[in-house]
């Protein structure tokens, strides 16, 4: 470190309207195991790239007057009057005090010299830059209106260099010229130019997508309009707590008691992103809040994460891909929200989950987590260093009651149809995950996968809504007829176009034409299944729901009377699943193949049957 630095400005001797700026630098090195010499040419390197990169600064706020075509500004004069620093209103930003710093635009040309004192074994650096009297102001200003208030920067902002200040101020006035609507807050577009390092163009890029986005939905008035379901209410394990030792606002969510699957079936993706949405945006409010209570910037709260309980059933492929793409909506609208991630009582299997979730995730957010396994977080290092003793929740062992939801199953009662999903009035995402189907009596449903490389990995998940059914793989070397429709002829009925389709030709013959991969499984109504298959064999793979009758299947002498009324109704004939499948690469599901494999037991409580063969490499999970 430089013991002796020293920047002097005076006017140039020969022209007054020069200003001449003199820095200069001493670093005294007395003994380092030998290696002064080197210690010192380190030293005058760096220092010599920080010259360098002040002269890049002042060259490019000049170069940007004259692109602007200002070639002369008046003489600063100091002012006499001084104002309190102004609050931005909750809707934009109101006028800031500025100092007015005129600059008129002359190429600075350095004259550098290094001398060293040879009696006191300092060297000295010495670097003076001729400017015009008001260009020197360029280097901590940019522009005469990039400067803000020191109190309202300190109160409300926190530390900004004068590049960053100069970065906020010019987006800010980029905003007011060319941007309709509601200007945000100096807080909110500073959190955007955090998000990319203060690189102009890439921030004024994603706050355009930004505020375009919530104008199109509505988000500003999302606390106002949104109410959270009841279901929500009551198995949403997750709500605001106090805040920690910095003032931060805290949330708190117990992941590992949450249903993820019965809320994405129960909701649907749409209302779940704007529960979460509805949180973020409580959390901004709460933010300007506790920056009033506690008289310092506060732009970001602490989230505390309980992972006790989480288990392979949270790996509900639907639900992560549901939860990748909330991060993804929020990393993107919300940048820079989250001061700190605490992760307790994390389970073997969160590594899975993490591989899974971590790659959309900002570089810079990730960096704030802290993990800790088992009650490690009780010790020194852990949760008492980050929030107060006193609101430390009862259920982590403190003494704070916490009104965070238990949580649990929904019931399956609860769950909606993809159709009823569709008919939402407003959708932020355009896709739906599930697709359902009518099967009937003679009439399977019939899907058609194909893989080109062998070892991919098909994932599947369906509930059986109604009836039973039997779940079959084929694998076929040739690609089977365009799919057909059948019209059910023998029942008199129609299937729903695009609700039921057959593959398999019925001159087909198993075992010739196409082989079964896997045992039939069956399926009561009512039951959830999730499974696997690592494929063997490139080719065309054909996963199969079909009609069973339990009744005719079970081992009586003879047929009750329920069954022989039974049969005779065509309404029993007809059986719906939803289902939702999707094939991996094997190269991005070997770790978690291994994990699945691993960890069924933590399937305990919800599933009543496993089914795997080791022969086929496929595992099924049912749930009732």
């Amino acid at each position: 470190q430089f013991s002796k630095n020293k920047s002097t400005l005076q006017v140039h001797p020969e022209n007054e309207d020069w200003t001449c700026f003199e820095q200069t630098a001493s670093l005294d090195i007395k003994s380092f195991f030998g290696f002064e010499s080197t210690v010192e040419k380190i030293a005058m390197k760096q220092y010599a790239g920080s010259i360098k990169k002040g002269k890049e600064i002042i060259e490019y706020y000049l170069k940007e007057l004259e692109d602007e075509g200002i070639t002369h500004m008046p003489r600063w004069l100091p002012s006499s009057q001084t104002t309190a620093p102004v609050r931005p209103t909750s809707l934009c930003t109101s006028p800031c005090v500025f100092l007015a710093l005129p600059v008129s635009p002359v190429v600075p040309t350095p004259i550098a010299a290094d001398v060293k004192d040879g009696a006191s074994g300092e060297t000295k650096t010495e670097t003076s830059v001729v400017l015009h009297n008001d260009s020197l102001v360029e280097l901590l200003t940019g522009t005469p209106e990039d400067k803000l208030d020191a109190d309202y920067i300190k109160r409300y902002l926190g530390d900004l260099t004068p590049l960053q200040e100069s970065c906020l101020i010019r987006l800010r006035k980029w905003l007011q010229e060319t941007h309709k609507g509601k200007i945000p807050k100096d807080e909110h577009i500073l959190r955007f130019l955090r998000a990319r390092d203060f690189n102009m163009d890439k921030a004024r890029e994603i706050l355009c997508q930004s505020l375009t986005w919530r104008k199109q939905h509505q988000v500003d008035y999302l606390l106002e309009t949104w109410t959270s379901p009841q279901v929500l209410q009551d198995f949403y394990t997750g709500g605001w707590h106090h805040h920690d030792r910095d003032g931060r606002p805290l949330y708190i969510l117990r992941l590992g008691h949450m249903d993820t699957k019965g809320l994405v079936r129960a909701l649907g993706e749409e209302s779940l992103l704007r529960h979460v949405l509805s949180i973020n945006e409580e959390g901004l409010r709460r933010c300007e809040e506790n920056t009033k209570v506690f008289g310092r910037p506060i732009s970001c709260w602490t989230c505390l994460v309980d992972l006790e309980g989480l288990n392979m059933r949270h790996l509900w492929r639907p639900g992560v891909k549901a939860l990748l793409r909330i991060i993804e909506v929020v990393e993107a609208n919300y940048p820079e929200t989250l001061g700190r991630l605490l992760i307790l009582r994390a389970p073997r299997v969160f590594p899975v989950l993490w591989t899974l979730v971590s790659p959309f995730i900002d570089e810079n957010t990730r960096k704030k987590f802290l993990i800790y396994a088992g009650n490690d977080y009780q010790g020194p290092g852990g949760l008492v260093d980050y929030i107060d003793k006193e609101i430390i929740p009862d259920f982590l062992g403190g003494e704070c009651m916490c009104e965070v939801p238990e949580g649990g199953l929904i019931p399956k009662s609860m769950y909606r149809t993809p159709e009823e999903l569709e008919s939402e009035d407003v959708r932020l995402w355009t896709e739906t995950i599930y697709q359902s189907s009518s099967i009937f009596k003679g009439a399977p449903h019939e899907i058609l996968i194909e893989i080109i490389d062998a070892s991919s990995v098909i994932t599947w998940d369906f509930d059986v809504c109604k009836g039973d059914v039997v779940f079959n793989i084929y694998h076929s070397k040739r690609a089977p007829q365009p799919a057909r429709k059948d019209p059910l002829g023998a029942h008199g009925i129609t299937s729903p176009v695009g609700n039921n389709v057959q593959l398999i030709d019925k001159s087909w013959t198993l075992g010739q034409d196409y082989s079964m991969v896997e045992s039939p499984l069956t399926c009561k109504e009512g039951e959830s299944v999730q499974g696997s298959h690592i494929t063997r064999w490139p080719g065309f793979y054909i996963l199969q729901w079909k009609f069973v009758n339990m009744a005719a299947c079970a081992a009586t002498n003879m047929p009750r009377v329920d069954d022989v009324l039974a049969t005779l109704q065509v309404s029993s004939h007809k059986c719906k699943v939803m289902y939702y499948t999707e094939v991996l690469g094997s190269a991005d599901f070997r770790g978690s193949m291994t994990s699945l494999e691993s960890s069924h037991s933590g399937f305990s409580q919800l599933s009543a049957a496993t089914v795997s063969s080791n022969q086929s490499q496929s595992s099924s999970m049912i749930s009732r």
